[in-house]
């Protein structure tokens, strides 16, 4: 959308935004990318250029205060193109504008924040004037933590464990005529993996079968939520394989998507169910956000409203005992076999077949 169709809708004029937030398309950037070929086209990649766009606002809006989201893959040590570009746009805008903008990132993790979670993000904020963000302390974490290191007591006083999925969805009952039974040749292997566990647990490492070999499928492959643990990352595009699965060996639901990315229970999802898991597995946990917006407000606008936050998820406790493995059904006994391990990133078959070799681009200041 061009800057100024922005400015319309919002009846406000370049240099009175109070806040830009967004989040570019990461895929260029994701991790899984690189792990199957050795590396990923990253700035090369044409959805890379919303970072572009993203930046292009900041220079027509000229917000007091900015927000942009990604994956943690754009930070990383040697494919850190991306936010190398990033900072190259920051300094371009400073110096036609004359602004000051200062950026401060770093990497969170969902689950430290109340989150029922486990997802990893980079977030960057930049401030016009050059204050420097300072991002919020966890709050969460590892409920191991406090019971076997109790001499990291007074470091962790302020923490709670870490908020489950059984908080988050364990009261939850899909309606009935909601299609959630797995789809493919590998959804009868499921109920045989345990609570928490992903295909790694029929390998030679792990206590089922050997019937893959370690490292060598996605690490979303028959991947199982369990109750009395954050969910792993929802996917956005999964395929009938890719978890994570309820622990009832199903599907998640559109609502229980919802909930574990902490979403307000009033909002409807428009399209069919790809559709909405793609809304839901784009998105950034609504409770992340909204903490990280109060602590904007705090510290650029004056805010110092101890209001509580409204979409923090109450610990239910009592978990109930992780469900019955079954055995492996004797369709996949013809899988059984001494698999070698993945040999590596880059190194797996795809990146043979390609012979991709990692690039490195240079940026001018």
């Amino acid at each position: 959308m061009p800057s100024h169709k922005i400015l319309e809708a919002s009846g406000l004029h370049k240099g009175r935004v109070d806040v830009l937030i967004g989040g570019p398309p990461c895929q260029p950037f994701s991790k899984s990318s690189y792990w199957v070929s050795g590396d990923s086209r990253r700035l090369e990649d044409p959805r890379a250029t919303t970072l572009h766009a993203y930046m292009r606002c900041v220079e027509d809006l000229l917000p007091q205060a900015f927000l942009l989201e990604n994956v943690h893959g754009i930070s990383y040590s040697g494919k850190e193109e991306g936010f190398v570009l990033l900072e190259k746009l920051t300094r371009g805008i400073n110096r036609t504008a004359g602004t000051n903008y200062v950026l401060s990132w770093r990497v969170l993790s969902a689950a430290d924040y109340g989150v029922p979670q486990i997802r990893t993000r980079f977030f960057l904020v930049g401030h016009r004037d050059g204050k420097e963000f300072q991002f919020p302390q966890p709050t969460h974490g590892p409920e191991s933590e406090f019971t076997e290191h109790p001499e990291l007591e007074l470091q962790l006083h302020n923490r709670i464990p870490y908020v489950t999925a059984w908080d988050a969805i364990g009261d939850y009952n899909p309606p009935r005529d909601e299609d959630l039974v797995p789809r493919g040749y590998w959804a009868e292997l499921l109920p045989s993996i345990p609570e928490g566990e992903n295909y790694l647990w029929h390998t030679n490492r792990k206590g089922g079968l050997r019937l893959f070999g370690w490292r060598t499928r996605y690490w979303s492959f028959l991947l199982k939520l369990a109750k009395n643990r954050p969910s792993w990352t929802l996917q956005a595009q999964p395929g009938p394989a890719i978890g994570p699965f309820h622990w009832k060996n199903r599907r998640l639901s559109a609502e229980e998507m919802a909930r574990l990315q902490t979403f307000p229970r009033n909002l409807k999802y428009i399209g069919g169910r790809g559709s909405v898991q793609r809304q839901l597995g784009n998105a950034v946990p609504s409770l992340l956000a909204e903490i990280l917006a109060r602590e904007i407000r705090k510290q650029f606008f004056g805010s110092l409203s101890a209001e509580e936050s409204k979409l923090a998820i109450e610990p239910k406790r009592a978990v109930p005992p992780a469900e019955p493995v079954q055995g492996v059904p004797s369709r996949y006994l013809i899988h059984l076999g001494d698999h070698s391990d993945h040999p590596g990133e880059g190194k797996g078959r795809r990146a043979l077949m390609t012979g991709h070799e990692p690039r490195r681009l240079a940026l001018p200041d």
